[in-house]
């Protein structure tokens, strides 16, 4: 079987520690629809994949652009010890402005244990900025949050990024009205 893999990034895997990145490969994504499904509250995604709709997501948006040299969006999947855990990337890039929005999701066990979302998150993030900031010399990573995900926000600061804003009740949940918070962090604040 051929490995996906990403044309415009140098490398096919990326570590820190027993943490390693690498393009989203078919055999994953099955399991990553499952969380996606499970965790719909936390996504903007508002009703549940089926396998089809999955498959063909990735035929049609994902492995196409992997040929790119400027692909829309760089999805990788997130291991520890060769165990498939998580998964995001780069979404909504800009190759003009050097921008993009950075996903990510944990696997749905693993997400409830905050000292374990605390590790992996913070391991995915370091690798995501040296990807993002580092080789493709972007100038911009942000991301939005929902704003009840206070351990998903205290990650993102405790990793460099800064509150930008917030967009007031952007989303509603459980009935009621809740804030999307934008932060970032830009290239001169990472590379010294």
């Amino acid at each position: 079987m051929t490995d996906y893999l990403y044309k415009c990034l140098p490398q096919k895997t990326y570590q820190n520690g027993d943490y390693i990145l690498e393009a989203v490969q078919p055999e994953q994504i099955e399991k990553i629809r499952q969380w996606r499904n499970d965790q719909m509250d936390i996504l903007r995604q508002s009703k549940p994949i089926s396998k089809e709709e999955q498959i063909q997501y990735y035929e049609n948006y994902v492995w196409p652009e992997m040929d790119k040299n400027k692909p829309d969006k760089i999805l990788f999947s997130l291991k520890s010890n060769g165990e498939l855990i998580g998964y995001g990337g780069l979404v909504n890039i800009s190759w003009e402005h050097l921008r993009g929005e950075m996903s990510f999701l944990l696997d749905s066990s693993r997400a409830n244990n905050k000292g374990t979302y605390h590790s992996d998150m913070s391991s995915f993030i370091y690798l995501n900025k040296e990807i993002c900031l580092n080789q493709l010399a972007f100038n911009r990573l942000f991301t939005e949050t929902f704003e009840f995900r206070h351990t998903h926000i205290d990650i993102l600061k405790e990793n460099g990024f800064i509150l930008e804003g917030r967009m007031r009740q952007h989303i509603k949940f459980n009935n009621k009205y809740s804030d999307s918070l934008i932060h970032s962090i830009v290239r001169h604040d990472f590379v010294k």
